[in-house]
Formats: C-alpha cells, structure tokens, sequence
C-alpha cells in the first residue's frame, strides 16, 4: 500500500472517477441547461449533505422499530371505561 502523502496512482484516479461522475452525471442531468460546473458541485455537495442526514435518520428509525421504540397501542385498549353508565 503507498504512504499515505504518495501521489495518487492512475488506477485509483480511475477509481475514484467511476464513483464520482455517475454521482455528478444525476445531478447535472437535473440542473437548468445554464448551469455551470461549478454550480453543479455546489449543488451535489448541498445534496450529499441532505442525504447523509436522511441516511441518519432512516438508521435512527431502523434501529427504533428494532428495540421496539416506537410501538404505538390502540387508545381502545388504553381507555379505562367507567363501569357505572
């Protein structure tokens, strides 16, 4: 493995291209025809940003409906009626 201050090498440049441009190609494919390039990065880092929090957020509900957080009871059930009517 190089040290980690090594120039990067032609395959990982490579590598990293075939994760970032399909990512930038989704964003871009959704931006007004005048937009420019440095509009569509501002854009996919606002994007990266909200789907980092929604990843948290499904995570969060995930692992609350696991433990069982978020059971809800029928009112039905939880009212005590009055036996005297």
């Amino acid at each position: 493995m190089p040290d980690k201050n090594a120039p990067l090498t032609s395959e990982e440049i490579t590598e990293a291209a075939d994760i970032f441009f399909p990512l930038f190609n989704i964003v871009d494919e959704r931006m007004p025809e005048t937009a420019s390039t440095e509009d569509t990065l501002k854009v996919m880092e606002n994007i990266a940003k909200l789907a980092q929090k929604e990843r948290i957020k499904k995570r969060e509900e995930a692992v609350k409906l696991k433990f069982g957080f978020n059971k809800t009871t029928d009112s039905d059930e939880d009212t005590v009626k009055d036996e005297s009517d």
